[in-house]
């Protein structure tokens, strides 16, 4: 039943440098025991009250969880997984990081925990849809299959309560540096790994004394004219790819920039990420798309006019935006 998803993870292995099957097979034990334990609930019956379970919501995109980083707000992201109990929530790439796992082994408790919550959620009844991303490409091979109730996809189109389509993708198959340079990219990821580690520092020092999260990373990237360049080219290019699959619109991630807006008739939705932001896109029975900060208050919209109202309108242009 877990085969699948098992080989995708052994593969892990050798991409991680352990090229001998000996050392492959430990990766595979490793990942197996966390996956044979979808069986058991993550958070006790008795406890879900408590901790606000039981929001039911038709759709939920999350993207860019980077589990295995030690960026990863995982505290935040197991509760906002155990607060949402959606019919279909789409994993939008970028889930398990492979790329830093290659560089250094990190994969703590509360990973674990994310993990089993979302193999449980499968088992409850929600279709759980796992799209590769650039970090997570060695699950790629694996598109079209399914294991433990979660379908590997590298795109796939969602159909709204209203009717709307949607291209559902990561992102990365439209970055030029990483179709033409992807040595450019893994270093690029080096020295965003840095800026996150001082996102990290920073924020442990802001916690001590009371004062308000920030990231570095993301207000660093929201003054470079580069990379405000490199974002429009690559919102430019999705909308393009939605048009070409006759969709409504893109749902996508891997920039960690979040925002919900029109560019011309295709609406573009960028669902942000659980390393800076802590941004979810949840789709309500109307139909309607929302774009969610989660914080240690619980989800704070961005902007009450951040809606897809119905087929055919555009995205309000108060869209919310990171």
């Amino acid at each position: 039943m877990l085969d699948y998803l098992l080989d995708g993870l052994s593969m892990l292995g050798y991409l991680l440098g352990w090229r001998r099957a000996e050392q492959a097979e430990k990766v595979h034990s490793f990942f197996r025991g966390r996956l044979e334990g979808i069986g058991r609930e993550s958070v006790p019956v008795e406890e879900r009250g408590r901790l606000g379970w039981g929001r039911r919501i038709r759709t939920v995109f999350i993207s860019d969880l980077h589990l295995g980083a030690r960026s990863c707000r995982a505290e935040l992201l197991l509760s906002f997984l155990r607060q949402h109990e959606p019919e279909t929530l789409y994993l939008v790439g970028d889930v398990i990081d492979g790329w830093r796992l290659k560089r250094s082994w990190h994969w703590p408790k509360l990973h674990d925990e994310i993990l089993s919550t979302i193999l449980a959620m499968a088992r409850r009844g929600c279709r759980v849809v796992y799209i590769t991303g650039n970090h997570d490409d060695f699950l790629r091979p694996f598109c079209g299959k399914k294991a433990s109730g979660v379908e590997v996809v590298d795109s796939i189109i969602h159909e709204t309560a209203d009717g709307r389509r949607f291209l559902v993708m990561h992102g990365d198959q439209l970055d030029d540096v990483i179709r033409s340079a992807p040595w450019l990219a893994r270093l690029g990821d080096i020295a965003y790994d840095t800026m996150t580690a001082l996102d990290v520092l920073y924020n442990g020092f802001a916690k001590f004394f009371g004062l308000k999260h920030r990231s570095i990373a993301a207000w660093s990237k929201s003054r470079v004219k580069r990379v405000v360049n490199f974002i429009s080219s690559f919102e430019t290019e999705l909308a393009k790819m939605a048009s070409l699959q006759e969709a409504d619109g893109v749902v996508c991630g891997h920039i960690h920039h979040a925002t919900i807006r029109a560019l011309g008739d295709i609406s573009y939705i960028n669902t942000g990420d659980w390393v800076e932001s802590c941004t979810a896109i949840l789709e309500n029975s109307r139909g309607e798309l929302e774009l969610l900060r989660f914080s240690r208050r619980g989800a704070l919209q961005f902007d009450e006019g951040a809606l897809i109202q119905r087929v055919g309108q555009n995205v309000a242009s108060s869209g919310a935006s990171m």
